[in-house]
């Protein structure tokens, strides 16, 4: 294998966002990056982007000195089969949908074959995996009561016991220059809520829960972030504010005039979003999945089943608390001291240098 004296890295993703253009941009200031990023959401196209490339990491053979892949998938392949045979270390960053099976509600690769067989091969191949937090190495779920008893242990161990690759877990990064309120105007609707969520993550995320809660309080507002609309069974009440697909600056703006956030996932890899509200002082409500507790802290409040009644419960009391602008401050200080862009890239440099 190639010493560490690393000049050239190859990053290989599967889509781009905002986590990883932060990764690119950590290794943009150190090394050559060489971007690899197709649409592999279009499966006919698999066997042709494995060719291309293949193609790729042997043109650049002789110049590359580490390839870093973002998430478990068809994509980490052949990179983690080329660097085993040409001697270049292999970093696989595992984000959560890549370290689960949860077919009750279609989420995790897996759930899947071929694809959990190749990210089996691919964690193996690899040099080092490096989940965003420790959940994803294992973890039991306690707060979604799914009827499929197999589904509460999840993460790489519990899937694949006799991988041998070592594994660092470095935490997502934020950058608390962007993520924070606008001082120059500190009014939040004091009964506001918001989250961050896509059509196909409705469940997954807890908008079912959070469209039930809004009926029993009908004086809140609570804002959905990432889609306009959801095909439901019953109409929403009209407090639910559907705001589509944002910019960062426009999020960050509805992050600045709600006073909490909710995170009310059953499964999460980390919780960018949960930190990006944190940062812009709201008081975060998360569930007890992963590592969500932990990001949390004792700066807001932890749903502990998947329960409404008890949603509803929290709701009640947080709605009530006199001081809400200096627990705001806490989320903020939290995220601060444990889960910054910079932590993030010095603990990727201590690998890769």
């Amino acid at each position: 294998m190639k010493s560490k004296n690393i000049k050239n890295v190859l990053f290989v993703a599967p889509f781009m966002e905002s986590f990883i253009k932060g990764d690119i941009k950590i290794l943009s200031r150190h090394f050559n990056v060489i971007t690899n990023i197709y649409p592999w959401k279009n499966k006919k196209f698999t066997l042709w982007y494995m060719l291309q490339q293949l193609w790729l990491i042997v043109f650049n053979m002789y110049k590359l000195d580490a390839i870093v892949v973002s998430f478990g998938g068809y994509w980490a392949l052949i990179p983690a089969m080329m660097g085993r045979v040409l001697g270049i270390p292999v970093y696989i960053i595992v984000h959560g949908t890549d370290c689960c099976s949860i077919p009750s509600i279609n989420y995790g690769m897996l759930r899947k074959q071929p694809l959990k067989m190749v990210c089996a091969w691919s964690y193996s191949l690899s040099t080092m995996i490096l989940p965003v937090s420790d959940s994803l190495k294992h973890t039991i779920n306690t707060y979604y009561d799914s009827a499929d008893k197999n589904e509460k242990t999840q993460g790489i161990l519990h899937f694949f016991p006799k991988l041998k690759t070592s594994f660092r877990t470095i935490f997502n990064g934020l950058d608390p220059k962007f993520w924070i309120k606008d001082s120059t105007n500190t009014n939040r609707s004091e009964n506001s809520f918001i989250t961050v969520l896509s059509e196909a993550q409705y469940k997954r995320k807890g908008g079912d829960l959070i469209v039930k809660a809004a009926k029993k309080f009908p004086n809140a507002t609570f804002y959905i972030a990432g889609t306009s609309t959801i095909d439901l069974d019953v109409a929403p009440p009209d407090n639910v504010i559907w705001l589509g697909r944002l910019s960062p600056e426009e999020l960050r703006m509805y992050y600045r005039k709600s006073t909490f956030y909710l995170q009310l996932s059953i499964f999460e890899g980390f919780g960018c979003a949960l930190c990006e509200a944190m940062l812009t002082e709201c008081i975060p409500i998360g569930s007890s999945a992963n590592m969500i507790p932990e990001i949390i802290g004792d700066t807001g409040f932890i749903l502990k089943k998947r329960d409404i009644r008890e949603l509803e419960s929290i709701l009640n009391h947080v709605l009530s608390i006199s001081d809400k602008a200096k627990m705001g401050k806490m989320a903020r200080d939290k995220v601060i001291k444990d889960y910054t862009f910079d932590i993030r890239e010095r603990k990727l440099l201590t690998i890769l240098t």
